[in-house]
């Protein structure tokens, strides 16, 4: 059944990833894939993570940023850009710019907290 999912930036919270999140689609009616805004200021590194059983598609909006992903070496990503992320893939992305950095996150399957594992808080 179709249904419509406004945007609501005031739903816009902090995670300790240090980065704002609004869950643009979480939801039952498609348990198949999630969409998240992602905001880094200025500045600011994520800290390193990854999504157990899920890839994640970094789609880069606006801002520009220096992407890490498993050992790959750092490069830069912009608007327009996708950095395709696969299940358990360690990850970071930094600010370089001196505006926000505003991405999308599409989660296959639906992102869980449960698959999400903070790799800074696992190495202390």
């Amino acid at each position: 059944m179709p249904t419509h999912f406004p945007l609501n930036l005031s739903t816009e919270y902090y995670m300790d990833e240090r980065c704002y999140i609004v869950e643009v689609l979480n939801d039952d009616a498609d348990p198949a894939m999630s969409i998240a805004r992602a905001r880094v200021l200025p500045g600011v590194t994520t800290r390193w993570h990854c999504v157990h059983g899920t890839v994640e598609r970094y789609v880069i909006q606006s801002g520009t940023g220096s992407m890490e992903v498993g050992d790959l070496p750092p490069y830069d990503v912009g608007p327009g850009d996708v950095v395709l992320i696969p299940p358990s893939a360690r990850q970071r992305i930094t600010n370089t710019g001196t505006d926000d950095l505003i991405f999308l996150a599409i989660c296959t399957p639906r992102f869980h907290f449960d698959a999400y594992e903070d790799l800074e808080a696992a190495a202390q």
